[in-house]
């Protein structure tokens, strides 16, 4: 035990001192956070920035003085004919448009946009919906119902999501969080495990390619050399996660905060495309601004997340580096590792790739539940249920066999690394890695 603890030790401190580790532990924080502002101010100078002049050519007679011009489109009735405005639009180089209303629009109900370059979708959608509102009054007043009765019915519906717990007691559903949470952990733990669980690969090819191996495993038994590279590197991606969630956090709360208009959020969502279809939960949010989002973080049940997620990933990062150490101790470059990568790593991309559609869409379904029992896949499963709710026998269960598995897997990996950090140049195949496991000790 004192000689894996001295291996771990090593491992931690020779990485946490080298400066790609102070790099990565800052700069990554600062990019989705230069990410996250850089979206937002782009997003809401785009949409500043659509503004279009609209000539309306109206042979219709009456519909041009009932457009109404706002922050994304001005109309001008064109006394020009059409040919005309073509021409002097292909010679403008302002951002223009021309917009033909034929005289049978209210029976053919079309109407041409014309621009110089691919009109805006933005553009098109306010243009539409004026015109169809346009004709939608017409209509009304064709068959003698009071238009001022139908625009004082304007019912808004408000859902509030509640779920009844085991205890029978009411508590908010919090869906647009669980969701957004479970993508994000599932992006989360998928680049995690990959990441260090590559990184013990790449440590043990390294030490075997430099002839290090020969000398350290001259004191220790190959096991505890395993376990502490393992260990070792698992506490310096631990050390970077809580670095990482504390700065992250910190930089998007306090910009949120600090910097970001609620009306600005509000406008920004309104403004995109299908603004008008976002759901229930989202527009609350975007209309009543950061003390909506913060009363619905405040309700929900990070606590729980960060423990299972804690525990998931741990498991499952000894798990996969376990794997990885088998795969690193049967190559001698990096190179030949590739061909051991990416059949480790299925069934992590696998569960990455479903989590964000049938995970998320039914997380208590039979495929996400198997998906959270299956050890090579439980990690990121669980993970992306937990913030739905998921029972405590299930989380309980599946954390049990992932840690079984790992024991497991541990020793079917130890057996092969004895024997495959001393073989150098034999490239290793199934039959000679299985004929590994089998040689006596």
């Amino acid at each position: 035990m004192h000689k894996i603890l001295l291996i771990i030790q090593r491992e931690y401190l020779s990485r946490v001192k080298k400066k790609s580790f102070i790099v990565m532990t800052f700069a990554v924080p600062l990019f989705f956070f230069a990410l996250y502002a850089g979206m937002f101010y782009l997003t809401k100078k785009s949409f500043k920035d659509s503004h279009t002049e609209v000539f309306v050519l109206d042979k219709q007679g009456d519909f041009a003085s009932k457009l109404q011009s706002n922050k994304n489109v001005s109309y001008t009735v064109s006394p020009l004919s059409l040919q005309a405005q073509k021409a002097q639009l292909a010679k403008s180089e302002a951002k223009q448009s021309i917009l033909y209303i034929p005289k049978d629009i209210l029976s053919s109900q079309k109407a041409e946009l014309i621009t110089s370059g691919k009109t805006s979708f933005v553009t098109q959608e306010i243009i539409t919906e004026q015109l169809e509102e346009i004709i939608r009054e017409k209509e009304y007043k064709a068959k003698g119902i009071d238009l001022t009765i139908i625009q004082s019915i304007k019912p808004k519906v408000a859902i509030d999501a509640k779920e009844i717990t085991a205890d029978g007691e009411e508590k908010n559903s919090n869906t647009a969080i669980a969701m957004g949470l479970g993508v994000a952990l599932a992006i989360l733990v998928y680049l995690s495990l990959f990441l260090y669980g590559a990184q013990v690969m790449r440590g043990i090819i390294e030490e075997k390619s430099n002839r290090i191996i020969e000398v350290i495993i001259s004191s220790v038994k190959p096991f505890q050399l395993m376990m502490g590279k393992i260990v070792g590197i698992g506490m310096v991606g631990l050390t970077q996660f809580v670095m990482w969630l504390l700065l992250t956090g910190g930089l998007f709360i306090t910009a949120t905060i600090l910097f970001v208009n609620p009306q600005d959020m509000q406008e920004v969502a309104a403004s995109q495309p299908g603004g008008g279809n976002m759901s229930t939960v989202s527009k609350a949010m975007a209309q009543n601004g950061s003390a909506a989002i913060l009363s619905s973080i405040q309700s929900f049940n990070f606590t729980e997340v960060i423990i299972f997620f804690f525990l998931f990933f741990i498991a499952g990062y000894l798990l996969y580096s376990a794997i990885f150490a088998a795969a690193g101790s049967a190559v001698d470059n990096e190179t030949e590792a590739n061909q051991f990568s990416m059949p480790i790593t299925m069934p992590l991309l696998l569960t990455y790739i479903l989590s964000f559609g049938v995970i998320i869409n039914d997380p208590n379904g039979p495929i996400a539940t198997w998906l959270s029992f299956i050890p090579f896949t439980s990690p990121i499963a669980m993970l992306v249920r937990i913030p739905f709710g998921v029972p405590l026998w299930q989380i309980l269960t599946s954390l049990a066999l992932l840690i079984v598995t790992f024991l497991l897997v541990t020793w079917v990996a130890a057996r092969i690394y004895r024997v495959g950090i001393l073989i150098y140049g034999k490239k290793a195949n199934l039959k000679e890695i299985i004929k590994w496991f089998n040689y006596k000790s």
